[in-house]
């Protein structure tokens, strides 16, 4: 008889993944939430998953469900959370999931603030070129997988992209914690969600307990050129191996990014910066720990396409170019900036970001902000009004150092402004995790 596993906030992105995936291995099914937007909606209704009601049920916790998987969205005293736990059924968040279903496989952890979807996503693309057997959890689609999960009972690794964030409302240690991973990449650390960690050394703590609890034997593999990794990469664990790497070697041709190998070969790629050089370099180093050769690397990275909204090309036309990119913390503006300056040295560039987390809205935060925006031509910062109106365009001017940063807190207003400086500027470059306030990103590349 199959399993049967209720998922409390089915909806979140990673939950509605894992629920797919189970449901696709012959588990049965349902699930609650009390907001269910798009791709999740489609997707669940698509493989007849999607709840019939919005809202909380307590009448489907039942006492024969296998296992019920709370997701972040879901609040503490929700009503079927405290339903489970009155007929003592077993709870988990979805990372604990995932670590009762690969107890049996080399699990491969890569973590860190920033680049940890595009080498998830690098690790993924490689070992499905070779036809690899594999599981995965990523944050994001990736080109060619159907899912952002999967788990079977044969595949004999799982790759898991481990963030810091808590892992469910009643329990409130960083996702990553729970994998035990005995490969663990950490791509860099840039502070971030100073609503979960208030303080720098809090938030370091977190990835600092995840390297300590890496099993005897373990590989840690380590972003050298961070000074605050090369400090956890060199903590006193003899039982533990640990890799640094730094940016794989390039050149740029008529924009495009070459890969220059050791033994002389060119392989052009499809994504650019010196961060995803690192990204590169960083999921190389793991593939060469998980049965992949160089070559058999070099033959695979040329398809892999960025990950979506991670320095994606909206539109080209001629010279003119839209990019746009989830990045929406200082060290990733900062970075996807600097790399479409570098990629497009003698075009005029616009970056345009928006403040839209909780750590960006926080005036206390605004100044880890300082220069982030330097490399581009012009500058220009976006908050919607509907979503903070406390912050000034003399608190931008002060927090990015930068005396013509422009603000903006209406969407129609940026497209048309935006739309005017089509003549003077090649590139456009939008960063935010939000939507702009709901701007028309097909409109605004028709018009530019």
């Amino acid at each position: 008889m199959s399993q049967a596993i209720h998922f409390i906030s089915i909806g979140g992105s990673a939950m509605h993944n894992l629920a797919l995936a189970l449901h696709q291995q012959g588990y049965i099914i349902t699930g609650s939430d009390d907001e269910i937007c798009e791709p999740s909606r489609t997707r669940l209704q698509k493989h007849g998953l999607l709840p019939t009601e919005v809202g909380w049920f307590p009448e489907k916790i039942q006492p024969d469900l296998s296992a019920i998987i709370v997701g972040m969205h879901a609040h503490k005293d929700n009503p079927e959370i405290v339903k489970a736990l009155e007929l003592g059924l077993t709870i988990y968040s979805y990372p604990e999931f995932m670590y009762q279903q690969s107890q049996q496989k080399q699990r491969v952890v890569i973590a860190g603030s920033h680049g940890k979807t595009t080498i998830t996503a690098m690790i993924l693309h490689v070992l499905k070129y070779h036809n690899r057997k594999f599981d995965y959890l990523v944050g994001e689609p990736v080109d060619g997988f159907e899912t952002m999960a999967q788990l079977t009972s044969d595949a004999p690794i799982i790759i898991l992209e481990g963030d810091e964030y808590p892992s469910s409302p009643i329990d409130s240690r960083p996702k990553f914690l729970h994998y035990q991973p005995h490969i663990a990449l950490i791509s860099g650390i840039a502070w971030d969600h100073v609503n979960i960690y208030p303080t720098w050394d809090e938030y370091v703590n977190a990835f600092e307990l995840l390297a300590e609890a890496m099993p005897k034997a373990g590989i840690l593999i380590f972003d050298e050129s961070d000074d605050m990794l090369d400090v956890i990469g060199q903590k006193d664990r003899a039982d533990i191996t640990k890799i640094p790497y730094v940016a794989h070697a390039s050149t740029i041709i008529d924009g495009q990014t070459i890969l220059l190998t050791k033994n002389g070969m060119r392989v052009p790629v499809n994504i650019f910066g010196q961060h995803n050089l690192k990204n590169i370099a960083g999921a190389m180093t793991v593939c060469d720990h998980i049965g992949i050769t160089e070559e058999q690397f070099y033959e695979a990275i040329p398809t892999f396409k960025s990950v979506a909204m991670r320095l994606e090309k909206i539109a080209k036309v001629g010279k003119r170019i839209l990019y746009r990119d989830f990045a929406h913390s200082p060290a990733k503006v900062e970075a996807t900036t600097m790399a479409v300056k570098q990629q497009h040295p003698h075009q005029t560039l616009i970056a345009v970001v928006e403040l839209y987390t909780f750590s960006s809205l926080n005036k206390a935060f605004l100044e880890q902000y300082k220069g982030t925006l330097d490399a581009a031509d012009q500058a220009i910062v976006y908050v919607d009004a509907n979503v903070s109106n406390t912050i000034t365009a003399n608190d931008l001017v002060t927090a990015f150092d930068r005396s013509d940063t422009q603000f903006f807190c209406d969407p129609q207003e940026l497209q048309a402004y935006l739309g005017q400086q089509r003549g003077d500027t090649d590139v456009f470059l939008l960063m935010s995790s939000g939507q702009f306030g709901g701007l028309d990103l097909k409109a605004l590349a028709d018009k530019l």
